[in-house]
Parts: C-alpha cells; structure tokens; sequence
C-alpha cells in the first residue's frame, strides 16, 4: 500500500503514525512524499492565494492517477467537498484541537503592538477581535521554522499554531495552550483524514480498524458547519466540539464583529449540528462577513 503525503516533518510524522498502524495489523505500506502548491508558494498569506485545497489537489491528483492507494491529510486542509471517486474512508482518534501560543502564555498579557505571526485568516480576524493593539504579521513554513522565528524575534514576537503539530513534533513545551472559546480552531483540527478512490474497497477494509467514531462525529459536525457557510478551509471559520455540543464562529476581517452559535451533535447525524449552527450564524450576519 502507497501512502501519499507532504514532505513536511509534521505530514511525514502523521504518514509514518499510519504507516506503523497498518504494519501492526500485517500491512505493509510505504510512503510517497508529493509536493503540493501550498508547499511551493510561501511568499504570502494562504487566504491570498486563489482556490482551494493548496495542500492537497496534487495529493489527491495522485490518488485519481493511482500513482498512491491512500492520501494522508491534515483534515483541516481537506476541502468539505471531495473530487468525484474519491471518500474520506476514516478518520483516527483525534489528538488535541486546541491552538497553541508561542511565545507567550497568554494572548491577553502580550505587551502593547506586540507582533503576532500567523497567515490563517481564521486567526488573523481572531485575533484583532481579541486585542486590536496587537500587529497581526504574516508566518509561513513549516511548524519547527515558524517555532524558530519566534524564538529568534525574527519578524515576530508571538505566533498561534495548532497544539497537535506541536505535540507530534515534541514542541508543545515552547507553547502554552489557549482556551478554544478564545482562539475557537480551525473545523478538523487534530484529526487526520484518510482519502481513497471511492471504488477501493480493499484499501477501505483495511484501514477501518485505524478509525474512530467519537472522532469522526465530532470532525463532520464542523465540516458540515464548513460546508454549509460555503467557507473553505482558508474561510474565518471556525468551530470547536465539546461534551457534544458544537461550537461554531465568524469574526469579520478587521475583527470588529464576532458572532459564535451552538448546537448538541446527534451522534446519528452529527452533521446536522453543522447545519444547524450555520443557520443560526447566518441568521446575525455571518453570512456578509464571509462575503467581504
């Protein structure tokens, strides 16, 4: 079995973690690593870039080719809505989702026009709702460099990243975790998404025993928010599952307006949590602050 990812250390370690699963279970697999457009483009923040799925079209683009069986993504970066033959066959236990601050312990003792380096836009407009005294300054690279440049105040004082990269590249004690009714995360964050061509039933038989239910619930009920705002992954969306209830937000570009809503996730159809929230953010204006 082929296991497609990015050659970044964080992607190389999700594949490595499935890889070794499915040898545990008498699978042999391999891993092919594939450079996407979100890889070669780090010249600016992702929400300028056009389209969607920056980190993984050439991943799937290899699935649809057969060139890989298996696309192991960061479910964050997957698009809510997959290329036809394509499913997500399951989704593994989920590590933490919370966001992570570096360099500093939280965003609210940060000094006055402190530097915070992100270029999620999701962040971005958390952010200045939070402290508009802050500058917001653009961060790309890989999870260790953007540790690095805060660490060396090199264009940054502070950064968010997500605690479970961290956590998989033993970096979590360089950051301190952030309440997510603060910093809400990305919809997917922590959870892996395994993609394969839909009529590959043999490859699905295999990886199911890698799922988890809990997991899988909680990462549809905010996809399903995603989908039905019509926000991509670069979308100032952002969602966050607790006790089973799902927590959804939109924050207006300049951070002015934030609006967050609930729902409790029927474990039967957790996706219809994610429509229901969207609803009711549509219903105070999200809907116009994702169309600016």
């Amino acid at each position: 079995m082929k296991l497609g990812t990015r050659g970044s250390r964080l992607a190389q370690w999700q594949a490595e973690w499935v890889r070794s699963r499915l040898s545990a279970r008498g699978v042999n697999a391999e891993i092919v690593l594939i450079e996407t457009r979100g890889d070669a483009e780090i010249d600016r923040p992702l929400h300028e870039l056009e389209g969607k799925g920056f980190f993984t079209k050439e991943i799937e683009d290899a699935l649809l080719a057969r060139r890989i069986d298996v696309a192991v993504h960061s479910l964050k970066d997957l698009p809510t809505q997959l290329p036809a033959g394509l499913a997500l066959a399951v989704v593994p236990e989920r590590h933490d989702a919370r966001e992570a601050l570096v360099g500093g312990i939280r965003l609210a003792d940060l000094p006055v026009g402190a530097r915070v380096g992100t270029s999620s836009l999701r962040r971005v407009t958390q952010v200045r709702y939070l402290r508009p005294d802050l500058q917001v300054v653009p961060l790309r690279g890989n999870v260790p460099t953007r540790v690095r440049k805060v660490e060396n105040g090199d264009g940054c004082d502070a950064a968010l990243l997500a605690l479970a990269g961290l956590e998989r590249l033993s970096l979590a004690d360089r950051a301190t975790p952030v309440d997510p009714l603060e910093v809400m995360p990305a919809p997917g964050q922590g959870a892996l998404g395994l993609e394969v061509r839909s009529d590959d039933r043999a490859t699905q038989a295999a990886l199911l025993p890698l799922g988890d239910a809990a997991s899988a619930q909680a990462v549809a009920a905010e996809r399903a928010l995603l989908a039905a705002l019509g926000g991509g992954c670069q979308a100032p969306v952002a969602a966050w599952v607790a006790e089973r209830r799902l927590f959804g937000r939109v924050t207006a570009s300049d951070g002015a307006v934030q609006h967050t809503a609930s729902a409790k996730i029927d474990p039967q159809r957790p996706e219809a949590a994610g429509e229901a929230v969207a609803r009711l953010l549509e219903a105070d204006g999200a809907a116009s602050l994702l169309a600016r």
